[in-house]
């Protein structure tokens, strides 16, 4: 068994959006921009693939060839009209479907590329071939509603992943910790009325979805208390995302026992992402990731994927996404953060920070924590 499996294809860095400035249509007032549309971009993927290779990280791990997710593992999640629309709209040019959704040609097939590289990641988890993996997976996956994508993500790919794995009996008790610092409604939705998935979403509070997150949202019939939201204040940083680890993470998972722990990683709480206000340093993810990987070691033997979703920092994604790979690879090899002192002297006062724990622990003890 190797340690680490790595799973990317240079496909998926060609998908390509559409006619937007940032989260702006063109159009009006509204200037295209000289670089490209949407944040969601290839080059913050493809500098942390290049990062690797730079300081030979990436020869530590695990490099996989694995296949597109199947029509089947498709249809599993989501329906054959949207898939027939998605695909035949995607062979014909591209176009929009859903929320911020833009595709250009041959989308359908990079997206089920993308599903695939989770899917992937996940079997080799659960088949035994690695102990942890991670998917330099895209388009991302954790918005996309069954049949009807949403902020730039196509299909759900960890949905797809774990419904094959049910399918394959691979593993019978899955949870997905998405710390991406939008809310991860598709997952959520999907999984909702579930209690074989446990869905912890810590993100930044009302940033995307607007009205969707909130603590009260707890699941729905089989599915009531195995649905849960942290929502952080803007500008949280750090201490933020691990006090919530601390209060409301690790107990959780504790409580549960997952056959396999799955990571929506998303780096746009990072310091330097546009899209967000939450502070967050390499050290951050990395400090999430080693405690993730200290709860897989106790419940489920180590196992433990991350798929990647949002950040849109083409100079610090690498950096957070090294850190990341690095702790679950348990590697020496280390890409120092050149942004760290920099977001170390933007984190909130202390005020700040027991006010913000202080809401966390009012979450615990509404999740039964305290």
């Amino acid at each position: 068994m190797s340690e680490t499996a790595f799973l990317w294809n240079e496909h998926c860095f060609w998908h390509s959006g559409g006619n937007y400035a940032s989260v702006a249509p063109l159009g009006g007032l509204v200037q295209p921009l000289a670089a490209g549309g949407l944040p969601e971009s290839p080059e913050t993927k493809r500098r942390l693939k290049s990062l690797m290779d730079v300081t030979g990280l990436i020869g530590e791990l695990d490099c996989p060839s694995v296949l597109s997710a199947s029509e089947e593992d498709l249809r599993r999640i989501h329906p054959a009209d949207y898939l027939d629309t998605f695909r035949r709209m995607s062979a014909s040019g591209g176009g929009e479907l859903g929320e911020r959704t833009p595709f250009g040609p041959d989308s359908f097939d990079i997206a089920a590329l993308s599903a695939g590289l989770v899917k992937g990641a996940l079997f080799h988890v659960l088949g035994g071939e690695a102990r942890n993996a991670y998917a330099l997976s895209r388009p991302p996956g954790h918005h996309c509603l069954p049949d009807t994508p949403m902020g730039f993500c196509l299909l759900a790919n960890i949905a797809i992943a774990i419904e094959a794995a049910i399918a394959n009996k691979m593993a019978t008790r899955f949870a997905v910790v998405d710390w991406d610092v939008h809310h991860g409604n598709g997952t959520e939705s999907i999984f909702i009325d579930r209690d074989d998935v446990l869905t912890i979403s810590l993100h930044q509070e009302n940033n995307y979805p607007r009205n969707t997150g909130t603590v009260e949202t707890r699941g729905i019939g089989a599915g009531e208390g195995f649905n849960i939201n942290i929502p952080l204040m803007p500008g949280g940083g750090h201490d933020s995302y691990l006090y919530a680890f601390e209060r409301i993470v690790t107990p959780a998972l504790q409580t549960f026992s997952p056959d396999v722990i799955i990571v929506a990683c998303g780096f746009d709480a990072s310091g330097l992402d546009p899209l967000s206000r939450m502070l967050a340093s390499a050290e951050t993810y990395r400090a999430m990731t080693a405690e993730i990987m200290t709860l897989a070691d106790a419940r489920c033997d180590g196992r433990v994927i991350m798929a990647h979703e949002g950040g849109y920092s083409e100079v610090h994604v690498p950096f957070c996404g090294h850190a990341t790979i690095q702790t679950l690879a348990g590697s020496a090899i280390g890409a120092p953060d050149p942004f760290d002192e920099r977001i170390r002297a933007n984190q909130p006062n202390a005020r700040f920070q027991a006010l913000q724990r202080e809401l966390i622990d009012e979450f615990a003890e509404f999740f039964g924590f305290a």
